[in-house]
């Protein structure tokens, strides 16, 4: 178990992972068994660097089928593929006719049909039977099939070597992320916390280090665990981790309002949102042991910061720690001897004889109080740079400007590149918005109503004046580390490849991992989406929906459940319920040179669940692309085949309904990977202004590759285009976004 998921682990980082003391010898003659193995792997889309198949070859069978078996577990190869519909790029000729008098044929119990194995009646003349795998009418499958096409793809992915070495650098970059880490970095780091030694780092982001705290608590060390916490935020933030396995404090009437959402339908009678809005309530009350109630008191009486610091900080979640000190029994832990301090602080919080700072700048800021409102924010320097933008519409740029930069140098590196990405964005007249509000849905917003008091010329001067100080600022940066090198290499690949700030991925890449606004380029004529849902669940109803929406330049079209073939695009077939432990699949073949015919802009890839609910967990989306034409299998309709497989993820979020995963650009024959999430139960709900408002989010992103050459302006540094330079950053470098985080220098 621990190796398989070690191998897991590398293989995302484009690696796999052989322990030192496997590798029994130097042979460099391939055996027969390696030979095997690598033509095994190669149908699955993968080949190996010279270094790793030398230690392939050198380590046990046994590891060698380890690692075959992990790859097939990603790539869902023992996992059931097949579609409602042989055959599905040759139409049917199914209409709505065909289930009106379906439906009319099952009220009135007709006997001209043929009664399927899940009791609905079929009749005759309407749905050709021969050409599904299951009934057309309820989308239930019957028939399985199992993949019959491997090695389509025209590329392999190279998989590097990963020894103890690379695994714990890698385990080390997690820890020391200067960015909060998307689901995928947190599973790793989840498994890497139990079967590795923690490192002695610093752990640089409050939500990656409440994962090192679970461990220490597990581990019965929660005394060890005081010295992390340094204000109340901290303790609310680990509680509210135990108690709902998220990470950010997202407020609980956000959680249940999207469980509500999630829970309605379509069709009246099938809506069970009131009851789906009241279990979500009774699954946030708050229950603690007395052990566990010793625990926190412990930890707030402890606290350094003062009463009325730590209540001021305190104040934006007041209902929430409400409820956490009764569930605490605080009160009761407050008038024991040596909790004198948690005393004061439960009594200043409960009497609010505290002042609150964010009070007291909205008080100065409506006053039109410049310089006491600048005082207040060069206090607070990130929220000074997160409100820079609107303060200098309000207050003036200049006079912003002059404030902001006396306290610039102590501005998060993160925050200093997000004003110089999303400026351009920002002060445009005519951009809506790309918003994703903590626990919600992404949502568009007009640009803000102050923009019209200023002239294009104001706008365009104060994005210049925003670029000019941060870039001066990072240069100013990477000027202060010295650096004894002449020569830097930067990859080309690295310029299409985004800064990983914002955005964040929050469902798991199991595959080589991409960065959201990564682009992937097309080389045939054909995308194939698909869908895989349900594995290792009972048969039972669980409706999920791959759908695709196609922009034109000024109207749309859809490829869904209802609508399963249109102009470009052709759908396998709605599959409503889903076979017992195999999971069942849909798929979606899109045709570019037709969409380029017919002159549209973009496709938007999209799942939805229409059952009440979320998306169901470990639900699987992706796309392939192959410059050969990509098969399907005349007798069971099967279309994936993993070779072709260009990205996937693994849903693990339980409060997504609709789910973006990608857009085809058409003109420029190229995929940008993005993931938005929207309230829908069908494709119809979703709003492309939105993804259009995202992209241009993801297109103002600062790329790796330009803040590399600011590093070697910075540092007087040659660029140049050999790998033989003295500091070298190419594609797998880039991999780790953990890594590549350590070039914002605070």
């Amino acid at each position: 178990m621990k190796t398989q998921e070690l191998l897991k682990i590398s293989l995302r980082q484009s690696a796999i992972f052989i322990p030192t003391e496997l590798i029994a010898n130097d042979v460099k003659k391939l055996s027969g068994t390696t030979l095997a193995f690598v033509a095994n792997v190669s149908k699955l889309g993968f080949t190996f660097s010279e270094s790793l198949l030398d230690a392939l070859n050198n380590v046990n069978p046994n590891y060698k089928i380890e690692v075959l078996d992990v790859l097939k577990d990603v790539l869902g190869t023992n996992k059931n593929w097949t579609p409602l519909v042989k055959e599905w790029n040759v139409p049917t000729g199914e209409s709505d006719l065909d289930h009106l008098a379906t439906l009319f044929a099952n009220l009135f119990k007709s006997s001209n049909g043929i009664t399927l194995k899940c009791g609905h009646i079929i009749p005759n003349d309407t749905f050709p039977l021969e050409r599904y795998n299951g009934c057309p009418f309820c989308g239930t499958p019957f028939e399985f099939g199992k993949i019959e096409n491997y090695g389509q793809g025209s590329k392999l992915k190279v998989l590097e070597l990963w020894s103890e070495k690379e695994l714990n650098d890698f385990f080390a970059s997690l820890l020391t992320s200067k960015i909060a880490l998307d689901v995928t970095q947190v599973e790793s780091l989840k498994t890497l916390i139990v079967y590795l030694l923690l490192p002695d780092v610093a752990v640089a982001m409050k939500e990656t280090l409440m994962l090192v705290i679970d461990v220490l608590i597990e581990q019965d060390q929660a005394e060890k665990a005081t010295q992390y916490f340094k204000t109340p935020t901290d303790i609310l933030r680990y509680l509210w981790y135990k108690k709902t396995n998220l990470l950010q404090i997202i407020d609980p009437k956000t959680i249940i309002q999207r469980v509500e959402k999630n829970n309605q339908n379509l069709v009246h009678v099938l809506d069970n949102s009131a009851q789906a809005k009241l279990t979500a309530k009774e699954n946030l009350k708050l229950k603690y042991s007395r052990k566990e109630c010793l625990m926190v008191a412990n930890w707030l009486n402890n606290l350094e910061m003062g009463a009325d610091a730590a209540c001021e900080i305190m104040h934006p979640k007041r209902g929430m720690w409400v409820r956490f000190i009764r569930a605490l029994r605080l009160p009761e832990y407050s008038k024991r001897k040596g909790f004198e301090k948690l005393a004061v602080l439960l009594d200043t919080f409960y009497n609010q004889t505290y002042e609150v700072w964010q009070g007291n700048l909205n008080h100065f800021r409506l006053k039109l109080d410049a310089d006491k409102t600048f005082a207040l924010l060069k206090q607070r320097p990130g929220l000074f740079a997160r409100s820079l933008f609107s303060n200098m519409l309000w207050f003036g740029a200049d006079e912003t400007i002059a404030h902001f930069n006396e306290i610039i140098d102590k501005v998060p590196a993160r925050l200093v590149f997000t004003l110089n990405m999303y400026a351009q964005n920002y002060f445009d007249k005519t951009i809506q918005r790309s918003v994703k509000p903590l626990g919600g849905t992404t949502k568009r917003i007009e640009p803000n109503r102050l923009l019209s008091l200023y002239t294009d010329e104001q706008l365009d001067a104060m994005k210049n004046q925003i670029e000019d100080v941060c870039i001066l600022a990072i240069k100013k940066r990477f000027a202060t580390i010295a650096n004894v090198n002449k020569t830097i290499y930067i990859d080309p690949q690295l310029f299409n490849i985004p800064v990983s700030i914002g955005d964040r991925s929050e469902n798991v890449q199991d595959l080589p991992v991409a960065l959201m606004g990564t682009r992937f380029p097309i080389e045939g004529n054909e995308v194939r989406l698909f869908m895989q849902w349900g594995n290792d669940l009972p048969a039972q109803h669980l409706d999920m929906d791959l759908s695709c929406h196609i922009a034109y330049e000024d109207s749309a079209d859809i490829c869904s459940f209802s609508r399963l073939e249109t102009t470009g695009c052709k759908h396998s077939g709605d599959i409503q319920r889903i076979p017992n432990k195999i999971g069942t699949a849909e798929y979606i073949n899109i045709n570019i040179d037709e969409l380029a015919k017919a002159k549209a802009k973009y496709v938007t890839f999209t799942c939805n669940a229409y059952s009440n609910g979320s998306i169901t967990p470990n639900l699987i989306v992706g796309w392939m692309n192959s410059k050969h034409p990509m098969k399907i299998s005349e007798k069971t309709g099967v279309a994936y085949d993993p070779s072709c497989v260009d990205h996937q993820v693994r849903v693990t979020q339980n409060v997504t309904k609709g789910l973006v995963f990608g857009v085809l650009d058409v003109a420029k024959r190229e995929i940008i990977w993005l993931e938005m999430t929207f309230v829908g139960q069908v494709v119809q709900r979703l709003d492309y202004k939105g993804v259009k408002a995202l992209l241009s989010k993801l297109n103002s992103k600062l790329n790796i590759g330009s803040l590399l050459v600011l590093k070697a302006e910075a540092q007087g540094l040659e660029i140049v285009e050999t790998t033989t330079a003295d500091e070298v950053y190419d594609a797998n470098w880039a991999i780790n976004s953990a890594a590549v985080t350590q070039l914002l220098i605070d």
